[in-house]
This record gives C-alpha cells, sequence and structure tokens, in this order.
C-alpha cells in the first residue's frame, strides 16, 4: 500500500495526492485540494497517515480526513460559548505571532500552519452543507444504495461526486477489510455488495453531469491474491498479478492492458508495476511524471520513481 499511493515502499515520500495537490492547487478556496474518505469495514489492516501524507512537501498538501459523523473534520467546530467572530479576533492575533516567529525563524511549515487555521475556518460554513446528503434527490440516492449519515462506501462515493462538482483537486476512499484469508464465499459477496452498485452509481453521476471526461476514476483491491484458496476457504497474499480498474479522464473505455498466465500467477505479457501507475495517474492530470524536485535537504527526486506512462490505455 505504502508503495503503491506513494511510489516507494520506505514511508517518508509525498502520496499521489499531495503530489497532485502541490502541482495543481484547488478550485476551491473553502475546502481542501485533497480530501480522505475512510468507510468502515469489519476489520482489515490498519491506516497509517503517511498513505496519504505530504512527505516533504508543505503540509497543506496532506489530505485531510473526513469522517461520516456529526462533524466531520475533528477539532472543525466552535465550542459552546465560542462566537464565530471571536474565533475570527483569536485567528487574526495567532496570525501575527506566527508572522513575527516566520520572521525570526523563516521557516516555511510556519505559513503552512498559518493557512491551514485559515482553511479550517472557511470550512466551518461549507463542510456542513457539503456532508448533507439529505439535499441529494431520492432518485440519487438509490443510484448509489446511499443512506445520508451511515458511514457507507456508498455515501462515500456519493461525497466524492460533491467534493469533486465543488474543485476538489483530489478524493481517495479507503474501504477497509478487505485483507480476506478466509470465508472468501461470505465475506467477499458482502463486499462486493458493498462496493459493486456504489461505483457504479459514481461513474453514471459524473458522466451525467459531464464531469467524467476530466475526473478520472481508479479502483483497486487491497493486494494480489494467491490463486490458490488455502484451507480456510480464502486466498492469501500474492504480488506479481494485481489489478486496477481505471475511467473517464483521457482513459479509453472497455481495453484490458496486459494479462496473467492461465494460473492467475504470473504476468503473462505486459507487465506494469505501481511506479508505471502513477506515472499514467500523473501525466492524465497534467503533471510530467520525470519532472524533477528537490527535497528540503537538495536531494533530486522524481515524482513518480521512473515509472513509465501506459500509453495504450491513453
Amino acid at each position: 500500500m505504502t508503495k503503491f499511493l506513494t511510489g516507494h515502499q520506505l514511508p517518508g515520500r509525498p502520496s499521489v495526492g499531495g503530489w497532485v495537490s502541490y502541482g495543481l492547487g484547488t478550485e476551491n478556496r473553502n475546502l481542501p485540494s485533497f480530501v480522505v474518505l475512510i468507510t468502515k469495514g469489519k476489520g482489515g489492516q490498519p491506516l497509517g497517515a503517511h498513505l496519504w501524507g505530504s512527505g516533504f512537501l508543505p503540509a497543506r498538501h496532506q489530505g485531510v480526513l473526513f469522517r461520516a459523523a456529526k462533524d466531520p473534520v475533528l477539532y472543525l467546530g466552535n465550542p459552546a460559548g465560542v462566537s464565530a467572530e471571536s474565533r475570527r479576533r483569536m485567528l487574526d492575533r495567532l496570525a501575527e505571532m506566527n508572522r513575527l516567529q516566520q520572521e525570526d525563524l523563516g521557516d516555511p511549515e510556519i505559513n503552512s500552519r498559518v493557512a491551514q487555521y485559515e482553511m479550517a475556518y472557511r470550512m466551518q460554513e461549507s463542510a456542513p452543507d457539503l456532508m448533507d446528503l439529505t439535499k441529494e434527490s431520492p432518485a440519487t440516492l438509490e443510484r448509489y444504495g446511499a443512506e445520508p449519515g451511515k458511514p457507507t462506501y456508498a455515501n462515500a462515493c456519493l461525497l466524492a461526486r460533491r467534493l469533486v462538482e465543488r474543485g476538489v483537486r483530489f478524493v481517495q476512499i479507503f474501504h477497509e477489510a478487505w485483507d480476506q484469508h478466509g470465508n472468501l464465499p461470505r465475506d467477499h459477496t458482502s463486499q462486493c455488495h458493498d462496493v459493486d452498485q456504489a461505483c457504479y452509481g459514481l461513474i453514471t453521476d459524473l458522466k451525467q453531469r459531464g464531469l467524467l471526461d476530466d475526473t478520472l476514476v481508479v479502483w483497486t483491491g487491497e493486494f494480489g491474491r494467491t490463486p490458490k484458496i488455502n484451507k480456510n476457504a480464502g486466498r492469501d497474499h500474492w504480488g506479481p498479478c494485481f489489478t486496477v480498474l481505471m475511467g473517464g479522464g483521457g482513459v479509453q473505455g472497455g481495453r484490458v492492458i496486459g494479462a496473467s498466465d492461465k494460473w492467475a500467477a504470473q504476468p503473462a505479457h505486459t507487465p506494469y508495476g505501481p511506479e508505471d501507475m502513477a506515472a499514467t495517474l500523473y501525466h492524465l492530470l497534467g503533471l510530467d511524471p520525470l519532472d524533477e524536485m528537490h527535497t528540503p535537504e537538495g536531494r533530486p527526486i522524481m515524482i513518480a520513481n521512473n515509472g513509465r506512462v501506459m500509453k495504450e490505455l491513453l
């Protein structure tokens, strides 16, 4: 997961969403450029914040975690007894002190902190309206299988469309509990039910609203799985073969690139890796995957780690 989402197996590099935020910014000053949604599954692998982190980029480019709860962003609302006016005065005074510290230390993270405070203040008005799925039509809710107020994958997909519609550059949904090593007939049936209708709803909704042409949709599972069924009716980790689905945003529909052998154990032809996937994604979004950046220490680094663009997909 770390390699797939950051281009490197060791944590510390910017995530895909962090690079996109850094390169493209946002079209809505009242919402982050990169939003992360986590739906509640039935256990599964833990998720680390480095998967949506900014690495050595300024902190404002890390993903902002939205929750399916009354307060979608933790600590965003004012406590009881604190008015919007007093909050505004406090932020103004805090900004003055931070400017003094910036003049003294020259640390760019200070400016990032001030920007995040201001973003949080603006989100106090924009986030509640964004999260209110009851404003969607009954037909739209039915298409996704969404139920307002529940932490479901369907709700996350509908929220993703609302975020894209409002100019958020990168939305990432994590649906937990795909790490299956037993009882596949029961558990994968349930999980496929979770995602199948919602994915259809998202792509259909984007297309109907004219958003699919410039919105790239990428879907993938937790990891490749061995073709052998184990004694618990499950399938264990298997790295050589791994499937990704892509649609919209400059991708040809109806294409299958590459194939596994007849045992689904090894690539038969046209193998691509996570770096190539990242390079293709950056290319489609208008970023040069071979662009060389520099870490704060001056070390050169390519954003896609020498990945190849999958040209036959374009």
